[in-house]
């Protein structure tokens, strides 16, 4: 009987996914211990969103959140999301940087790291891959998923065989929008399986609808573990729910080692959880349907919820299908790049302009300027040359790793915050975050003195 480890994303993409990853610690204290003795094979509760979203709306420090977890969580592995050469920003930081996080992650708890890179430039993932090999850690490489006409099972075999010979542990296909079908899955499964030796794993979501039956037929073609979702926070933009894969892959003859009883006290935990983000208007009931057209716009869920929070701020949410329209054509201006974190922002925010400042292209982000300098990495496919001269010119692009080009940066700014940092980690969370960084060490501060008050006016 084969064992089909399952891992939870409540405490990471579902949240990022549902309610654009706004849930605060206290909304998930009291369950962990319960997560922990359910029987997955890990817990994705770290990285992508999460760490921005803690200093910048939920006023956490994500570094004390992740100890506060591991702290709770004894048995089961914890998990993160890494961007590689991005760590969990939106651009690349120096070779030193990268190391320094990895390894205060690794000591702070984390025991597996996902690490990807947007466009599938894996010389962006190399740093970092060797870091985690070091600190004894779990390192799992990613493909990207996406269709388009450069991607097919050939590029994608070529990239397992890199990966796999680069030394990571596992390899997961990170289907950040939805869009693998099932024949797909299945297809892309049995040619990595027949080119490489390592685990494969697939991450997928139910925006589309496809994600159960994707996942099923992944299996069938030796997958070895799937990202799923407890089912208060499954469906829609985030992961199949955890329940439902649980119950039909047991009726299948396959082995998970959940424990359904277990299951349900979690979901009962986070029920009340959901309600509240719904009557509050976080959780848009937009993330929750299907959305076939996705199919056609490629938009993940994490990118999806923003988009909607963005539109709204701007009270121009009535032109979100015009920009979702919008979103393919500028992904073939930029060679088809995956739509996964940076450049999912990158193309919905430029397709956005696009469409509010009513001329294409009018106006080109910086961090678009940047991709088509190459310091994002090399691009899939060709760049349209028109838009590549109307921003750069006569500027040359880069062909290197950009990162070879950053001076070392950690000790500087080390030097820099003496009296401001109080740990190596909030120097990493400025380094990532300068100015959202800074308020939360400033409110911080704050927060002691009251107490200090306080405290002494009781006394």
């Amino acid at each position: 009987m084969k064992k089909i480890n399952i891992t939870e994303t409540v405490l990471r993409d579902a949240n990022q996914s549902l309610v654009a990853t706004r849930m605060p610690f206290s909304d998930f204290e009291d369950i962990l211990e319960t997560i922990d003795n359910a029987g997955y094979y890990s817990i994705e509760c770290w990285g992508g969103a999460t760490f921005d979203s803690c200093l910048r709306y939920l006023n956490e420090d994500p570094w004390e959140r992740l100890r506060k977890i591991r702290a709770k969580v004894k048995k089961t592995p914890l998990q993160m999301l890494f961007r590689g050469q991005n760590i969990l920003g939106y651009r690349h930081y120096p070779d030193d940087v990268v190391r320094k996080f990895v390894a205060q992650a690794a000591y702070n708890g984390m025991d597996i790291f996902r690490l990807f890179d947007a466009v599938n430039d894996f010389r962006n993932i190399q740093v970092a891959l060797d870091e985690v090999l070091k600190q004894k850690a779990h390192a799992q490489g990613c493909i990207c998923y996406t269709t388009s006409p450069i991607h097919n099972l050939e590029s994608y075999a070529k990239m397992g065989k890199e990966l796999e010979n680069m030394g990571v542990h596992s390899l997961c296909i990170k289907d950040m929008a939805g869009i693998m079908g099932p024949q797909e899955a299945y297809d892309l499964v049995k040619t990595l399986k027949e080119t490489i030796k390592i685990p494969v794993y697939v991450h997928t979501h139910s925006t589309t609808g496809l994600g159960p039956i994707t996942y099923f037929k992944a299996i069938e073609a030796g997958c070895d573990g799937i990202d799923c979702a407890i089912s208060s926070f499954g469906g829609g933009t985030s992961q199949p729910a955890t329940e439902t894969m649980n119950y039909s892959l047991k009726q299948a003859g396959y082995e998970t080692g959940l424990n359904e009883k277990t299951l349900k006290e979690i979901n009962d935990f986070f029920r009340p959880v959901k309600a509240k983000y719904v009557s509050s208007g976080l959780l848009d009931a937009f993330v929750m349907g299907i959305e076939t057209d996705a199919l056609v716009y490629q938009v993940p869920g994490g990118m999806l919820s923003n988009l909607i929070a963005q539109l709204k701020a701007q009270n121009a949410i009535n032109k979100l299908d015009e920009v979702l329209e919008e979103i393919p054509h500028v992904r073939k201006d930029l060679g088809y790049p995956p739509l996964v974190t940076p450049m999912s922002q990158m193309v919905g925010v430029q397709s956005t302009l696009n469409v509010l400042t009513g001329e294409r292209y009018k106006s080109v982000t910086k961090e678009v300027r940047s991709y088509l300098k190459g310091e994002y990495g090399k691009a899939p496919g060709e760049l349209n040359p028109d838009l590549v001269k109307q921003v750069l010119g006569d500027e040359k692009p880069i062909t290197t790793r950009f990162a070879d080009t950053l001076e070392p940066q950690f000790d500087k700014v080390r030097e820099q915050l003496k009296g401001i940092a109080q740990s190596d980690e909030d120097v990493l969370s400025y380094i990532a975050f300068p100015q959202i960084a800074e308020k939360f060490f400033k409110e911080r501060e704050e927060s002691k003195a009251v107490k200090v008050t306080y405290s002494i006016e009781k006394v």
